[in-house]
């Protein structure tokens, strides 16, 4: 493989017009559109007949986070706006299941809007909710290093978890590319149908047009379906700000994946595997990476995925993906987990191979950003084609747009 490091983003850009980029959800969502393309051949179909595209005995790996209500919105005193993004969990506790379930008061990791009016103070925000009176504070409690400041919350009545409370104060955090307001319909509407586990600050939007009847009929063809989960970090809408994707710093978002699932995966190596969606495609290949981590570190500890890991193996460090994944369930084994549970900072770019993904089903993705390259790591230079075709054919793009279902042209 040559230097993936040596790519240029500006040969990854094309000219997305405005009124392309959806600002709404259609009214049911499988009345999407999908451009199916494999082995140069481009199909347009609706999303609703998904099913007729996929291979009988397919096996579907969705990413059931469930995204937060990260924005909170608090009004100075003065009449001023100050809006407090809540990336990660800090104290008591890092864990993100276990911050949701905090009580009392926790701190967290945010972006802060309007920074300049809130020089010192505490921020109140309060509300109604069936009759009983919710209260939220928030202080400054010390600023990051990379344009982040860590906010320390406390709220009353103190036995609510802080799930509940951004449930009842927070809003759905939709992407700076849809320039409205929210609405309550975005509630439902930016969140899959399949959504599980709090965490992500963004949907994982390829799963957006799923509907039970949709599932019904897969599952009739024989199409199976599992789950991962990667909770998605603001750094998805990060822009590649450099030349050379050597020089970008891909950020790092927390995976989640059952002994289980490992377990079917390994025993279904034989099928044709479908990522439903980027997020799913960088679980599910950072699963083999960390077989090999172990293969090659020993098993003292779990590794984290680094972004550069696949690109900077020798031949011989390379092991089968049967092995690699039996490295990671004797792992799991002799630790007695129920689950892998870590990092992954995994950057897929042209150049990569897929150890397990047949195909691609996603949503069509922002000029020059880190997800076109991983569209480009399966389809080649085909995405300008595919994407031409999108846009001189009225798909609308990014994450209320319409969808791609890619089939991987290294098989």
């Amino acid at each position: 493989m040559s230097d993936p490091g040596t790519i240029r983003i500006k040969d990854f850009d094309y000219e997305l017009p405005a009124e392309q980029i959806a600002q709404f959800p259609l009214a049911t969502r499988d009345a999407s559109k999908l451009l199916v393309y494999d082995n140069g051949r481009i199909q347009d179909a609706a999303f609703s007949e998904l099913d007729r595209y996929l291979p009988s005995n397919s096996l579907l790996v969705f990413n059931n986070t469930r995204v937060i209500r990260a924005r909170l919105i608090f009004n100075k005193s003065t009449g001023g706006l100050v809006e407090i993004f809540c990336l990660e969990p800090l104290s008591p506790t890092r864990e993100i299941q276990e911050a949701f379930h905090q009580a009392t008061a926790a701190t967290w990791k945010c972006l802060v809007g309007n920074l300049k009016r809130w020089k010192s103070g505490t921020l109140v925000r309060q509300c109604t909710h069936d009759g009983n009176l919710y209260r939220m504070f928030a202080d400054r409690a010390g600023d990051g290093d990379d344009g982040t400041f860590n906010i320390a919350f406390h709220w009353d009545p103190p036995e609510k978890t802080f799930s509940e409370i951004l449930e009842l104060m927070g809003h759905i955090p939709l992407p700076p590319y849809i320039t409205r307001q929210t609405e309550q319909s975005d509630n439902e509407r930016y969140q899959t149908i399949y959504a599980a586990h709090e965490g992500s600050v963004a949907a994982p939007t390829a799963g957006l047009h799923f509907t039970t009847g949709l599932f019904d009929r897969l599952h009739s063809k024989g199409i199976e379906t599992d789950h991962v989960t990667l909770h998605v970090g603001v750094g998805t809408f990060r822009p590649v700000s450099v030349e050379q994707i050597g020089e970008h710093v891909m950020h790092h978002e927390k995976i989640v994946v059952s002994k289980k699932s490992i377990e079917r995966l390994l025993n279904n190596l034989d099928r044709p595997v479908f990522a439903i969606g980027t997020t799913s495609a960088r679980t599910l290949e950072s699963l083999y990476w960390l077989g090999v981590k172990l293969f090659r570190q020993g098993s003292h500890s779990l590794p984290a995925v680094s972004q550069w890991d696949p690109y900077h193996q020798n031949a011989e460090d390379l092991i089968p993906v049967k092995q690699s994944l039996e490295i990671l369930l004797g792992y799991l084994g002799a630790h007695h987990l129920e689950e892998y549970s870590g990092e992954t900072q995994l950057m897929i770019v042209p150049g990569y191979r897929f150890r397990f993904l047949s195909g691609l089903l996603t949503n069509f993705h922002m000029p020059q950003s880190t997800l076109l390259l991983l569209v480009a790591a399966m389809i080649g230079d085909d995405w300008q084609t595919c994407y031409a075709h999108a846009l001189r054919n009225g798909y609308r793009f990014l994450s209320y747009g319409d969808s791609s279902l890619f089939f991987n042209q290294q098989v």
